[in-house]
């Protein structure tokens, strides 16, 4: 069994967006679910004679005596508030995901969200996570129902938002790592550290598309989970290409640029980058590199560098100078575990030089930091 319980590191953040969202499904499902769940279903309800029959036409081995005797006012609940893709409602669209069929159900969920919503929100910001987590939601609500053709078999749970949450750290946290219990008694049984998009290509690949290419049954909504996934890889690849659109598109070289940085000239350096190309950034030593990010997180500019030097690195995304500059930035702009990516990376591709050197000095000041 392998069973994750954390990741690392993390951000030194109160991520309230997350616990409020905890929260909000743990009370719908002691408010709502619990106490309907022990209450059969009104049997005047025509709901119930809709669902009944719908029932009865996928199985018709069973009776409607049968089945209304087992059925709880929650069923007739869920089958009311959960998506169908036979009745698509905008309404349902949204009040699916805070639904769940179960104990396990939320668990599982409510943990999932718990390890990786904290990094995600830090990263965006409360209110662009909160945006991302309902649209990812939906996309995958929508994603199953591409698969489910005019089923009116109602999805519920936040597993698809969620599964948003995971793409979306799978693009912004690619070195971090996940803490997984694994219990194969008695050989294994502690925590090991595994990379973060290893054990999420895990999910992604090994717990939805094998057995949803494999045609298995079940009542886990694996096109749901997909679609939420790829919609947070997109939203998150998305946010990294825009970037912070600080400046006009460069146009030329500077030759002033090099005297603006000797100079520690904040204001000198943000005209001259105006005129700087991807090229000319690529050029720079990366000690200009890093005196470049220094004097623009000093002078509160550091969005600036941080577009620049993210443009200069889809062109050479194994620069170390690079990623000790971006480091530098992000950790002028308080985000600890994104700057920890970066530095990282420099780190590992210049194990000799300079800037491996200052970026590893920079990893063990934040290993070091209370978090």
């Amino acid at each position: 069994m392998f069973f994750p319980i954390g990741d690392t590191p993390n951000p030194s953040f109160i991520p309230w967006v997350t616990w409020a969202l905890i929260a909000l499904n743990v009370l719908v499902f002691v408010g709502v679910t619990v106490p309907l769940t022990g209450q059969p279903a009104d049997p005047g309800d025509p709901l119930l004679q809709q669902y009944l029959a719908l029932l009865l036409e996928r199985n018709p081995g069973l009776t409607a005596e049968g089945l209304a005797a087992d059925f709880s006012a929650y069923d007739l609940f869920v089958y009311r508030h959960g998506y169908k893709p036979g009745a698509p409602s905008l309404r349902d669209l949204f009040s699916a995901m805070f639904l769940h069929a179960g104990l396990a159900h939320l668990l599982g969920n409510m943990l999932f969200l718990w390890i990786y919503g904290d990094n995600v929100e830090h990263r965006l910001g409360r209110l662009r996570y909160l945006l991302s987590y309902l649209l990812t939601g939906a996309a995958a609500t929508l994603g199953f129902a591409l698969l489910a053709g005019d089923s009116m078999t109602p999805l519920v749970g936040a597993s698809g938002a969620i599964s948003g949450v995971l793409g979306l750290y799978f693009v912004f946290f690619p070195r971090n790592r996940v803490k997984v219990f694994v219990f194969l008694f008695p050989f294994i049984m502690r925590v090991l550290l595994f990379p973060a998009r290893l054990v999420l290509g895990v999910y992604l690949v090994l717990d939805n598309l094998l057995p949803l290419a494999l045609g298995s049954g079940g009542s886990v909504a694996y096109g749901a989970h997909i679609g939420g996934f790829l919609a947070g890889l997109a939203i998150g690849v998305g946010a990294d290409r825009l970037g912070l659109r600080g400046l006009g598109g460069p146009t030329g070289a500077s030759p002033t640029l090099a005297s603006a940085l000797a100079a520690e000239d904040a204001q000198a350096v943000i005209a001259a980058l105006r005129e700087v190309t991807t090229e000319d950034l690529l050029a720079l030593p990366a000690l200009d590199l890093l005196a470049l990010a220094t004097i623009l997180g000093r002078a509160g500019e550091a969005d600036i560098g941080i577009w620049l030097l993210r443009r200069a690195l889809r062109s050479s995304s194994r620069h170390p100078g690079l990623h000790l500059a971006l480091g530098v930035l992000w950790l002028a702009q308080g985000q600890d575990v994104t700057a920890y990516q970066h530095l990282a990376a420099a780190a590992e591709l210049d194990p000799s030089g300079d800037a491996g050197s200052r970026a590893r000095r920079l990893l063990r000041q934040l290993n070091a930091t209370p978090r």
